[in-house]
């Protein structure tokens, strides 16, 4: 655990961790998450299967408000939310890497979001072309984002660009006459940007980033040995005392989200979820390897209690007692932080290499059609079993794979608590002793 090599991947880890685009990238994406959620939730409703014989919600609202009328309003929460999903992170990426920075971060974000209209496509009735306003203008939205705030915060610290108000002139309008001068630079050289692209490429930014970055990011991201890593290193992280979830979400939520939004937006469609193309999303590791939280840890709180149920002030015991409310709905900062597993080896094998295991069983129960494909994105804190039910579309077939890989970290926990509980009950003789 000292070892030079460790030290050194500890501060590598704490270095990306830190680093200012990752980090504007991840807060981005965090603050329009209740967005996202809410979409997903109202393509939900939309097509809530039927729940066995007895009830059709879907049925039941048809006859109640008409064929379909009553969607409408799912229908126009979805194109407030994922299908302007690039527009909203062009804004909130923009916004917290200027705050990183102690500018103008309104600015910053409104000067971001101009910037992406400005490169967006015109359809003939002059309309702003939908397909690149959501999850294919993702990468675009972040580039524009992390670009343009870093010219706003350059043009800001020149002192002839920025017009200085009177002290007696309100906070708001100081501001955005500050922001003047810069913004119409930024939005200038956009503008020109677009008209070279227009005129010596004939193409559009969007097409030329989604086919060079975010397609070939996505298939790859979409692959078994891509999701075995994104799952080891999380656990690594989080061995080693760091947010592990929190350091990789800049890099992955920009991949696995737009998965989902593809799935959700065919499943919307009529498409069945056994066929919607996409395997890994961000819900697949939610919902079928973080159960309790990272390291799936719900499994180890079940295995503490089959393990010591016999011992009544075990200190494993009452740590579990304490820390299976909030594990119940993937908090498992108390065991993490409790038991602890961070930095023990006992629990070494199973928290870094058990989610790795369930991350294999899991794609290939969902690629061999044994399992429906996620098709929606729910609160990271629903409770395992109702999130297998919803984020496959409303299949047990999800709930089933939820308790087999418990199960099976289950058993793979059972033997190193039981290690764990030999070495603790030989510490605690030999105090005696002593």
């Amino acid at each position: 655990m000292n070892s030079k090599f460790m030290q050194r991947f500890i501060e590598i880890a704490g270095r990306i961790g830190a680093q200012r685009h990752l980090v504007a990238i991840r807060d981005g994406f965090v603050a329009i998450m209740p967005l996202i959620i809410a979409g997903s939730i109202a393509v939900l409703i939309n097509n809530f299967p039927p729940f066995g014989k007895k009830f059709d919600f879907v049925g039941w609202m048809n006859g109640i408000f008409g064929d379909g009328n009553w969607q409408l309003v799912g229908g126009t929460v979805w194109n407030g939310t994922f299908a302007v999903l690039g527009l909203l992170v062009a804004f909130s990426i923009a916004y917290n890497l200027a705050k990183s920075y102690e500018v103008d971060g309104l600015s910053a974000g409104l000067i971001s979001i101009a910037s992406y209209i400005m490169l967006v496509p015109v359809t003939e009735d002059w309309g702003l072309n939908f397909a690149w306003l959501g999850s294919q203008g993702l990468f675009v939205g972040i580039i524009v984002s992390i670009i343009t705030t870093e010219l706003f915060r350059l043009l800001m610290s020149k002192d002839k660009l920025v017009i200085k108000m009177p002290e007696l002139v309100p906070e708001g309008v100081s501001k955005s006459f500050a922001a003047l001068f810069p913004a119409m630079i930024i939005l200038a050289l956009v503008g020109l940007f677009q008209a070279l692209m227009t005129a010596l490429a004939g193409v559009n930014v969007f097409e030329v980033i989604f086919d060079v970055i975010q397609k070939p990011l996505q298939g790859i991201g979409d692959s078994l040995p891509a999701a075995m890593v994104v799952a080891f290193l999380n656990h690594l992280l989080w061995f080693f005392g760091l947010h592990g979830t929190n350091i990789l979400g800049g890099v992955i939520e920009p991949i696995y989200l737009p998965l989902l939004e593809q799935n959700v937006d065919l499943w919307a469609g009529g498409m069945s979820a056994f066929d919607v193309p996409y395997i890994v999303t961000k819900p697949f590791f939610d919902t079928f390897v973080y159960m309790g939280g990272s390291g799936t840890t719900l499994a180890l709180l079940i295995a503490i209690f089959i393990v010591v149920r016999n011992e009544r002030k075990h200190p494993y015991r009452e740590v579990a007692k304490l820390a299976a409310p909030a594990g119940l709905f993937n908090i498992n900062e108390p065991v993490i932080l409790g038991l602890p597993i961070v930095l023990n080896p006992v629990f070494l094998i199973p928290f870094i290499f058990g989610p790795v295991i369930l991350t294999v069983i899991s794609y290939v129960a969902l690629s061999t059609g044994l399992v429906p494909r996620t098709v929606a994105m729910l609160p990271w804190t629903t409770p395992p079993i109702f999130s297998g039910y919803l984020v496959t579309g409303g299949s047990w077939r999800g709930v089933a794979l939820q308790v087999v890989n418990l199960t099976i970290s289950v058993l793979m926990y059972i033997p190193f608590i039981m290690a764990g509980v030999r070495a603790w009950n030989q510490q605690m003789k030999e105090d005696k002793a002593s």
